[in-house]
């Protein structure tokens, strides 16, 4: 089948929306399908499919085909349009107007949802999308968006991130990462991901601050945030932050663990801004399980969907002191990280990208236009 995926994120960049898009159009392939994303911009003769490759982590490259635009809301419509060149069976689309438009013109449509449209005229386009006839399929990444939505239960398959677990599948052990890496030789508590406000970087300080003899590492970050923590972390000798890495290496980093941490808030901004903690799912949550290290997490109930106890160690978001109890118990207790980390990798086989491609697409032909 030829899927046409359409995206508005910026194609290369450290987004976690942009990595998302690439994994989800890896995934289509990888189950065999023939795939082309279609990106705003002006890009192709300058990144070649190798820089992809590493960026993003992918096993398998795909057309990505980027559309000069003048005007950002120009390019839904152009997009729609090049689908109907490429002669696409299938639109996957993350923007709403592309969704619509995919209808109009007579395209089976999929569209993925990460949050409540917002503005004065998302809401009105989903409604569009919702009453427009065609064969369509709306994926929310979690039951809470799903339900905060109200989406129809026939035209709904939730659809949470995933992980590509053949990269989880011989990691070495956490010493082993360290010397690779050239990380401090110490107990190691890391967390992967950006520095955007919600995310946890004042907790991880204060923590790294009661543990003295363990090494804290952020692996992440755009440059200027980067700097700012590091200058706030002055004095901290035990607190590294990375800054960017590829994707290509966030499995090593992960694997250099004895702790990952999820210290969101009860506001997780995203690069777009706006709040995503009550409708989350995030990717370094399936990537933490299947690195096969201890993972201590704030108390979202969203993260309840996929995580539960045997798999995590929960902790309330505006509590300190909870935070220190529970990692001091997880860097004295060699026997309980590996009984939580054992659950979680077995638990994330059902989480792959392969696997979250295949449900997507599961029933779909039988769904009358």
């Amino acid at each position: 089948m030829k899927i046409v995926c359409i995206s508005a994120a910026q194609i290369p960049s450290d987004t976690a929306n942009s990595i998302q898009v690439m994994k989800v159009c890896q995934s289509f392939v990888q189950i065999g399908n023939e795939v082309t994303l279609l990106v705003p911009g002006n890009q192709q003769s300058e990144i070649s499919n190798q820089q992809l490759i590493e960026r993003y982590g992918l096993q398998t490259i795909f057309p990505v085909l980027w559309l000069p635009v003048r005007n950002r809301w120009l390019f839904p419509w152009k997009a729609v349009w090049h689908a109907l060149r490429l002669g696409a069976d299938l639109l996957y689309v993350w923007p709403l107007q592309s969704a619509v438009l995919g209808l109009l013109a007579g395209f089976p449509t999929m569209l993925e949802l990460h949050d409540v449209p917002t503005g004065q005229v998302g809401p009105l386009w989903l409604r569009l999308f919702l009453v427009y006839p065609g064969r369509k399929r709306l994926l929310p990444i979690s039951d809470a968006l799903r339900r905060l939505l109200q989406l129809p239960e026939a035209q709904t398959v939730t659809a949470p991130d995933g992980v590509d677990l053949e990269r989880y599948a011989a990691l070495p052990d956490p010493k082993a990462a360290r010397r690779t890496l050239g990380l401090p030789e110490a107990p190691t508590v890391l967390c992967t991901g950006h520095l955007y406000a919600g995310r946890g970087a004042d907790l991880f300080l204060l923590l790294a601050a009661k543990f003295p003899q363990a090494s804290f590492v952020w692996v992440g970050g755009r440059p200027l945030d980067v700097e700012n923590w590091k200058l706030r972390a002055a004095g901290q000798s035990n607190v590294t932050f990375t800054g960017f890495v590829p994707n290509e290496r966030i499995p090593l980093y992960q694997s250099a663990a004895e702790v990952l941490l999820m210290p969101y808030q009860r506001t997780v901004a995203t690069s777009s801004g706006g709040n995503t903690a009550a409708v989350c799912s995030p990717m370094k949550m399936f990537e933490y399980m299947a690195a096969g290290r201890a993972i201590l997490s704030s108390d979202l109930p969203v993260l309840h969907e996929v995580l539960d106890a045997s798999m995590a160690v929960f902790c309330t978001l505006d509590d300190p002191c909870a935070w220190e109890t529970a990692l001091g118990e997880l860097l004295n207790d060699e026997k309980r990280r590996k009984t939580l980390s054992e659950c979680a990798r077995l638990t994330v086989e059902q989480y792959s990208w392969v696997r979250r491609a295949q449900r997507a697409l599961e029933g779909f032909d039988e769904i009358p236009a």
